[in-house]
């Protein structure tokens, strides 16, 4: 069994990192949510004022999704087969960079759809790459508060940068949203210069166990694909973005619909008030996380979807569907920290961490492609109401099965001192 060998891990083994390296962390993650959000909405907005037809912009927008998705496990496994996570992650910045460049100098297709493709690819090494810098520094015990500071801080990043990027596209254009994204890339590179690669401990990025534990070994990555609460979690992960993806755009129709003067304050609302909830809440997840154990917090964010798909379906007025968005906060809260968590516990000690993220990545890809067609062609045939209603079905389901099947995964206290 993978975990056993994690538990031979004594307390003398516990890293130390400075404080220089984890501030530098908390800075990587800020800008580098301020990059990928000028990748957002934006690219829509900025093709249309180029005379860009929806046909093209689609095309690009699916390119962009179709890398994204089949290059989550082969992303996961460049980060495990990596000497330097910091390497990889800093040429992944500097690739996303040239794309936000190129997207603002060449509006033209060859070219943006080149931009498009190296941008999702290397997305798809981005994520792996935090969890692996994260759990290379402060190790397996500290890993849960580390996450929860991790998405507060990308939290902030993407308020901050939506506010940014939105400025500056009313005031200047929206070809200067890409401009600023490439500035962005700058001090991103510079915050992870601050990691020091020394402290980040090569075995424990990877899942392994560390150098200091006895019979330190890996574990073959098909006996990790095999281990049955990795596939029940990536199960309860389809399940979850099958329910959630879906949720906001339908809502957005509904608002436009019933309330279009107000309509983009909405909207923007509706993106804010989860944000903010995660910002203040994601930390404490963390410490919950190993105090109550996993399950219980995966219950409560697989149970505020359920009751927001509710709401959503009952709620009419379309102020009142901002409130209800704080639903979505408790949920985005609970699974920025779980998932690489859950992911962590599960795959610690195989050396294959960051594969193991990769397959929970192509899970949330599939479900929410699915989720956006099912629910759209509901929502048409049947109404919203019923497609919303369908939502929390879907995510009552997943529900059951963390309730059901999903063990807990936290390692048991006793292991840090076997």
């Amino acid at each position: 069994m993978v975990r056993s060998e994690a538990e031979l891990v004594t307390p003398n083994a516990l890293p130390h990192p400075s404080r220089g390296s984890l501030r530098g962390l908390d800075w990587f993650i800020f800008f580098l949510a301020d990059v990928q959000t000028g990748f957002g909405p934006f690219v829509a907005v900025y093709l249309t004022t180029q005379k860009w037809t929806q046909v093209e912009i689609g095309s690009i927008l699916s390119i962009g999704s179709i890398i994204a998705l089949i290059g989550q496990m082969p992303g996961g496994a460049i980060i495990d087969a990596a000497k330097s996570e910091r390497l990889v992650a800093g040429l992944a910045i500097a690739t996303i960079g040239c794309s936000a460049l190129a997207y603002a100098a060449w509006p033209i297709f060859p070219v943006v759809a080149a931009a498009a493709t190296l941008h999702a690819a290397a997305s798809c090494v981005l994520g792996p790459a935090i969890a692996a810098i994260s759990l290379g520094l402060v190790g397996p015990w500290a890993i849960s508060e580390r996450l929860g500071r991790n998405a507060r801080f990308a939290s902030l990043g993407n308020g901050v940068a939506a506010a940014l990027m939105g400025t500056c596209g009313y005031l200047l254009s929206s070809r200067a949203v890409f401009l600023v994204a490439f500035v962005l890339a700058i001090p991103t590179l510079l915050a992870l210069m601050r990691i020091r690669e020394r402290e980040v401990d090569a075995a424990r990025a990877h899942g392994s166990v560390p150098s200091t534990a006895p019979s330190a070994k890996s574990t073959s990555s098909l006996v990790l694909l095999r281990q049955r609460p990795l596939l029940i979690f990536a199960g309860s992960i389809l399940l979850l973005q099958l329910a959630n993806a879906s949720m906001l755009p339908i809502m957005a129709g509904i608002v436009t619909t019933r309330s279009s003067q107000w309509a983009t304050v909405l909207i923007a609302a509706c993106i804010i008030v989860p944000q903010a909830i995660v910002a203040l809440t994601s930390p404490s997840v963390g410490r919950k996380a190993q105090a109550w154990g996993r399950r219980p917090l995966l219950l409560l964010g697989f149970g505020a979807l359920a009751v927001r798909g509710i709401m959503f379906a009952v709620v009419r007025d379309p102020y009142l569907l901002v409130a209800v968005q704080v639903l979505d906060g408790v949920t985005a809260a609970v699974l920025s920290v779980l998932i690489p968590l859950v992911v962590a516990d599960v795959a610690f000690g195989s050396g294959h961490f960051n594969l193991a993220q990769g397959v929970i990545g192509t899970a949330t890809g599939i479900g929410a492609s699915l989720s956006t067609v099912l629910a759209g062609y509901v929502s048409d045939k049947f109404g919203s109401s019923v497609a919303f209603a369908g939502l929390a079905i879907v995510a009552a389901v997943g529900l059951v099965v963390i309730w059901l099947a999903m063990p807990e995964t936290r390692p048991l206290p006793q292991s840090r001192e076997t």
